[in-house]
């Protein structure tokens, strides 16, 4: 009989595993930063929400063997790639746009007033940037697996510690909003404005292109 136990030897190296990969620097970093700096504290925050939000997804797909499929079909896992990459590319040109503008950020939205961009907006870049990276599919079918017991029932025990990423990687990322939204000097300079763009555009091109230009993991 399967028994569900949410504390066990393993999840104290799960913590300080989830721990350490929440805060190494990589496009949901980048993209809290970018949403943050556009549209201000309540942007950055909907968009670290919806990014971990995804993690549910992940969790659920590799418990349920849909990640495995992905991995063993070339033309499935090929097509969320490229999804993965189309979109990261598309986030970067739409920065590098704005830094061709030269246009300040919204230094009031960083504060407390209403922000330039409909509210839904950072929360689908936010879940879509997580759900179409086939990196956590991989990370999520190659890593939850060593952290759940053959007693465990895998649906239950994936989400519950996809809840723990969920809280740890909020955690960090909304200390990283709260930390850029304090920089409404900063963030008032058309020049530093311009600047933040064009480095968080470029990134995010180059990431989305090495992903697509990535061979398939053997």
């Amino acid at each position: 009989m399967m028994e569900l136990n949410l504390i066990d030897a393993q999840f104290i190296p799960f913590v300080v595993a989830i721990t350490l990969l929440s805060i190494s620097p990589g496009v949901d970093t980048l993209l809290v930063i970018r949403n943050t700096a556009r549209g201000g504290i309540r942007d950055g925050v909907a968009t670290s929400v919806a990014i971990c939000c995804g993690l549910f997804v992940h969790a659920t797909v590799s418990a349920l063997g849909i990640s495995f499929i992905l991995l063993q079909s070339t033309w499935a896992f090929n097509m969320l790639k490229l999804a993965g990459a189309a979109y990261l590319i598309w986030l970067g040109i739409t920065s590098l746009l704005a830094a061709r503008q030269g246009t300040p950020l919204p230094v009031k939205g960083v504060m407390k007033e209403s922000t330039p961009v409909p509210f839904w907006q950072p929360i689908k870049e936010g879940l879509l940037s997580n759900v179409l990276n086939p990196k956590t599919v991989i990370f999520y079918m190659a890593f939850l697996p060593q952290f759940i017991a053959p007693t465990d029932p895998a649906l239950l025990k994936s989400l519950w510690l996809a809840g723990v990423h969920f809280v740890i990687a909020n955690i960090w990322q909304i200390s990283v909003v709260l930390m850029v939204g304090g920089a409404s000097k900063w963030l008032a300079s058309a020049r530093f404005a311009q600047t933040l763009n064009a480095a968080t555009g470029a990134v995010l091109v180059m990431f989305g292109l090495r992903l697509a230009l990535e061979q398939r993991p053997v």
